[in-house]
């Protein structure tokens, strides 16, 4: 119970500081925000304040904000938005002038980037004293083929620096890794890559287990990380693209919110430090699926504010609401999509 609870309020800080960047970037530029909650209704508190409303609402899944004439203008309400006073039109969404706008939609995909950095330098800040535990394993790697699952703990190394430099100094020898399974010991043979690509190792073992680092080299470690982080993303994306395109079907691995959620369980039943670790990877698919030029998603609105910026008008509000309409409903069909197959598996 407690686990779980853990785990949706992680879940909840992550869309919450996405929310939260775009709430202070526009309150920097004196836009009229009308609303800022914690979760989605209904409504549990409430208290107004500088004119906006501030509340607490029951479904613990994140957060939302409301900036004035951002949605009535997409959902083509002319009413709503002529219903503003005159002083309070000039602090509208749409009446900002383009920079101003582009920095509001970003902001929320720059702090999901900031707090992944955050919490991975976090992690190799204060590391982690239990067993090695195996994060992820690459898709084609030497511990695919020996049967490495993800979640196993690795009994025979300390820490992640033993384990990679033993990988390494036995590249093309068969070495054997003892691991933990649910409370089943086994011993696992794998043969290191000589060669690894560029971004893998030579087992192809993403550990979760680190040892702890100064502050200074952990922030530092942790830009790397990110970064990282950033690139896998983009190529996790590609593939999907490609499968969606070429086969009409979603790769083997990807998840949807349920699937998300029982693995994010899992790990912080494991360990504190794997949890952290998932959620800070979580931001950074967060910031970057966010940034693609998708229709209804924050890199979709920041193309249409680029065209407009190209063609000196902005983009007709009948083709705006009609894109926008379009890509929120294939959005939601892939993530029903997707849960339907989480669902499936469990």
């Amino acid at each position: 119970m407690l686990t779980g609870i853990l785990v949706v309020l992680g879940l909840a800080l992550l869309v919450l500081s996405h929310e939260a960047g775009h709430f202070f970037a526009a309150k920097s530029f004196k836009m009229k925000v009308e609303e800022f909650g914690f979760g989605f209704p209904p409504k549990i508190f409430s208290k107004k304040k500088g004119g906006t409303i501030y509340s607490i609402n029951l479904l613990p899944l994140g957060g939302f904000v409301r900036i004035a004439g951002e949605n009535e203008r997409l959902l083509g309400d002319d009413k709503a938005l002529e219903s503003y006073p005159p002083e309070e039109r000039r602090k509208l969404f749409f009446n900002q002038p383009p920079w101003r706008r582009s920095v509001v939609i970003l902001a929320g995909i720059t702090i999901n980037i900031v707090l992944g950095w955050v919490l991975f330098s976090g992690v190799l800040w204060v590391g982690s004293s239990d067993n090695l535990i195996v994060a992820g394993v690459q898709e084609g790697s030497p511990a695919e083929q020996a049967g490495i699952l993800p979640q196993d703990q690795i009994l025979n190394f300390k820490t992640d620096a033993e384990f990679i430099k033993f990988g390494k100094a036995n590249g093309g020898q068969a070495i054997k890794i003892h691991i933990e399974r649910k409370g089943e010991a086994k011993e696992i043979e794998v043969t290191p890559r000589i060669n690894p690509a560029p971004g893998q190792g030579a087992t192809g073992i993403i550990l979760a287990g680190i040892t702890p680092r100064p502050l200074g080299t952990a922030l530092k470690d942790g830009v790397i990380m990110t970064w990282q982080s950033i690139a896998q993303t983009f190529e996790g994306l590609a593939l999907i693209f490609n499968s969606l395109i070429q086969y009409g079907r979603l790769p083997e691995g990807i998840m949807g919110p349920v699937g998300i959620f029982s693995v994010a369980q899992e790990s912080a039943r494991v360990s504190i430090v794997f949890f952290i670790h998932l959620l800070a990877l979580i931001s950074i698919n967060l910031a970057v699926l966010n940034l693609l030029p998708i229709p209804a998603l924050d890199g979709g609105r920041f193309l249409l504010i680029l065209i407009e910026k190209i063609k000196g008008s902005p983009v007709s509000r009948k083709i705006e609401i009609g894109i926008n309409t379009t890509g929120l409903v294939l959005l939601l069909l892939l993530m029903l999509a997707v849960t339907v197959r989480d669902v499936m598996q469990l």
